[in-house]
């Protein structure tokens, strides 16, 4: 589960923000799972999201941890405090899904309204978080927009598989 840290991370400097990334498509993903099941309150899709959202950061938190004492180093709480800081962009990916769920209603957005607007919030999100992380490790502007290309025809696939699943 540990993914390699950027150049601005291993230095201290920023936070990795690959977690977003992956914290995008996950919300993404809960979405479209949720959408196969019919209606259901919005309530509970933005809990659902949010605490997705936090269960898998504690597991990237535990995997780092497990993995800093496979290498014989001793976790203290200085390097619990960083592995949390360091994996917190997976739950920040599920707030924006998970406010667009929230607000859908004052849009006038019925259920499948709703689960587009989640799906496509989650999918922005995982490009964004992409073209971060690629600028916070000093990429290249083709470097960005390639990590950003890559990224969009992730979450076409996520979205494709919302259109399959709906026939």
């Amino acid at each position: 589960m540990s993914r390699t840290r950027s150049p601005a991370s291993a230095t201290g400097r920023d936070a990795d923000y690959s977690g977003g990334v992956y914290g995008s498509m996950l919300a993404a993903s809960v979405v479209i799972g949720a959408g196969t099941l019919g209606n259901f309150p919005r309530a509970e899709l933005v809990v659902l999201l949010l605490l997705t959202g936090v269960v898998f950061w504690a597991a990237h938190v535990h995997a780092e941890l497990f993995g800093t004492r496979l290498v014989e180093r001793t976790v203290d709480r200085r390097a619990v405090l960083h592995a949390c800081r360091e994996e917190w962009p997976i739950v920040k990916a599920a707030v924006p899904p998970a406010a667009a769920v929230a607000v859908s209603p004052l849009l006038g957005l019925d259920i499948e309204g709703t689960l587009w607007l989640a799906v496509c919030v989650a999918v922005v999100g995982q490009i964004g978080w992409s073209v971060a992380a690629a600028r916070r490790a000093g990429a290249t502007a083709r470097l960005m927009a390639v990590t950003a290309t890559v990224n969009l025809l992730l979450g076409m696939l996520i979205i494709s598989f919302k259109i399959i699943l709906k026939h």
